[in-house]
């Protein structure tokens, strides 16, 4: 399948209908770009850019392992191994998941969860954005399966650091991942932040399960790809 006749499908799976599957980027096809590009928050401009790819990648409707098998690689800004999500990279999430704490939900985590500030307060989930919301609950299901409620809590997941927060990075003027909602901290007080290996918690070998869960979704762990940090993974490449 080519770009086009994916891109055509995407859309057309999305609601946006564009004519027949053809290939043929036609007024039908632009239309179609144009009212999602409307819908998700992006440039109206009709053009099937990287941020309309990733939002079409990213967008709550699942793709068949079939379809899966024929993406694209459209971009190289964009991931394209086929067994995970593409997210954007960090210099592109606005255009993608829109305005800074907008669009959230509420997500459950499936084990005992508790503040990281104060541990006699339970939490039910955590905020995170509509996009990346259906990923994370897959990410918690598969965390769930693979550990014990004893490994969860010898690994520090039951310690909640929060996710939605918008805020300013450290040290900088350009907005945290956590702004979106698309960055999650676990355990802050054993994987500070400039903690190496192996003095961070989540850098020891009975996380790498934890991390390659993570991974199989296309979300970034600042720990393994930069060894600072090991507390926060995000929903977007660097």
């Amino acid at each position: 399948m080519k770009f086009e006749q994916w891109l055509q499908s995407r859309l057309t799976a999305h609601g946006y209908a564009c004519g027949p599957i053809d290939g043929v980027i036609g007024n039908a096809t632009v239309r179609a770009i144009k009212a999602f590009e409307r819908r998700h928050g992006l440039p109206v401009d009709g053009t099937a850019d990287d941020a309309v790819v990733a939002a079409l990648r990213t967008s709550s409707s699942v793709l068949s392992d079939a379809e899966k098998a024929r993406l694209p690689n459209r971009s190289p800004d964009l991931r394209t191994d086929t067994d995970r999500r593409t997210w954007p990279r960090q210099r592109d999430v606005r255009k993608v998941f829109g305005e800074v704490g907008t669009r959230q939900v509420k997500v459950k985590v499936p084990w005992d969860l508790f503040l990281a500030w104060d541990t006699n307060v339970q939490v039910s989930g955590m905020t995170l954005h509509e996009l990346v919301a259906p990923s994370a609950e897959r990410i918690f299901a598969r965390i769930k399966q693979t550990y014990s409620d004893e490994q969860i809590r010898q690994l520090g997941l039951h310690l909640f650091g929060g996710s939605l927060n918008v805020r300013r990075m450290r040290g900088g003027n350009a907005y945290s991942m956590h702004s979106w909602g698309i960055a999650i901290d676990w355990d802050p007080v054993r994987n500070q932040l400039r903690w190496r290996r192996p003095k961070a918690r989540l850098s020891c070998a009975d996380a790498d399960r934890f991390w390659k869960i993570w991974q199989d979704e296309g979300w970034t762990s600042l720990g393994q790809a930069r060894d600072f940090d090991w507390m926060h993974v995000q929903a977007a490449g660097l």
